[in-house]
C-alpha cells in the first residue's frame, strides 16, 4: 500500500507558441504596411478657373520693385533697400488686418536679389498670401 501523499502539479500553459504567432503577426504587419511619404515643404497650388475672386484693392498690399531694386510699398518709396526698412514698411501696411494678400510687381531688369529680399521679408512679417504680377506677351514674342 502507497501511503505518501498524492501532490497534484498546478496546471501549466505554454506560451511559447503564443508568443511565436504575435511575433509572426507583427512581422506580417510591418512588411504589409505602406508608409506615407510626407514632404517636409508645404505649398498650397493655385487653382485656375475662369471664375476667380476679387479681391477688394484695398485690401492687397502692392509691392513694387524698380529696375534699379529700390522698393515701393502701396506706391510710396521705402528710404533704403534693406530688408529691415522694408519689414517695417511692410508691416506699417498690414496694420490690424489678419494675413492680407501680397503683390509684387517686379521689373523685368530688376535683380533677383532685390525680388529674393522683398519676399524674405513678406515671409518674416507673416504674408503667406503672395502673387507675383505679370503681363501677357504678344503671341509668338518672349
Amino acid at each position: 500500500m502507497n501511503l505518501r501523499k498524492f501532490r497534484r502539479e498546478s496546471p501549466a500553459i505554454d506560451l511559447t507558441p503564443l508568443i511565436d504567432v504575435v511575433f509572426m503577426l507583427l512581422i506580417f504587419f510591418m512588411v504589409s504596411t505602406t508608409f506615407k511619404d510626407q514632404a517636409l515643404i508645404r505649398i498650397d497650388l493655385p487653382k485656375a478657373s475662369q471664375q476667380q475672386e476679387q479681391v477688394k484693392k484695398e485690401q492687397v498690399i502692392d509691392l513694387t520693385i524698380d529696375a534699379r531694386g529700390n522698393f515701393f510699398v502701396n506706391d510710396k518709396q521705402v528710404v533704403n533697400n534693406q530688408i529691415d526698412t522694408l519689414k517695417k514698411a511692410l508691416q506699417l501696411a498690414i496694420g490690424g488686418r489678419e494675413h492680407p494678400p501680397l503683390t509684387i510687381s517686379a521689373d523685368g531688369k530688376t535683380p533677383h536679389q532685390a525680388v529674393v529680399t522683398a519676399m524674405d521679408a513678406a515671409r518674416q512679417v507673416g504674408l503667406v498670401h503672395l502673387s507675383i504680377a505679370t503681363r501677357n506677351s504678344p503671341e509668338g514674342k518672349r
